[in-house]
């Protein structure tokens, strides 16, 4: 996947998991490095449980990276200390 398709995928993985987890968004370039971040924790995830990770910019892909993207966002608001959960 090329680096423009990384970033799409992040920028809607990150609009997604970020309405899911405090329905504002934390703004388009954080949404976008966390949904990319949220995409490779995703990856590892799915892949630990014998699933493919992100295979390219489709649905499955971007079903992954939203799951990964909500953890890296739960994680984000456990650890900035904004409890909007």
């Amino acid at each position: 996947m090329g680096i423009i398709s990384w970033i799409i995928l992040g920028a809607i993985a990150g609009f997604i998991g970020s309405k899911i987890v405090n329905k504002s968004g934390q703004g388009v370039i954080m949404d976008i490095v966390l949904g990319i971040v949220g995409a490779i924790v995703g990856g590892l995830i799915f892949s630990a449980f014998g699933a493919s990770g992100v295979t390219g910019l489709n649905i499955y892909s971007l079903i992954v990276a939203v799951v990964g993207a909500v953890v890296v966002l739960w994680a984000y608001h456990q650890f900035s200390g904004s409890r909007t959960l």
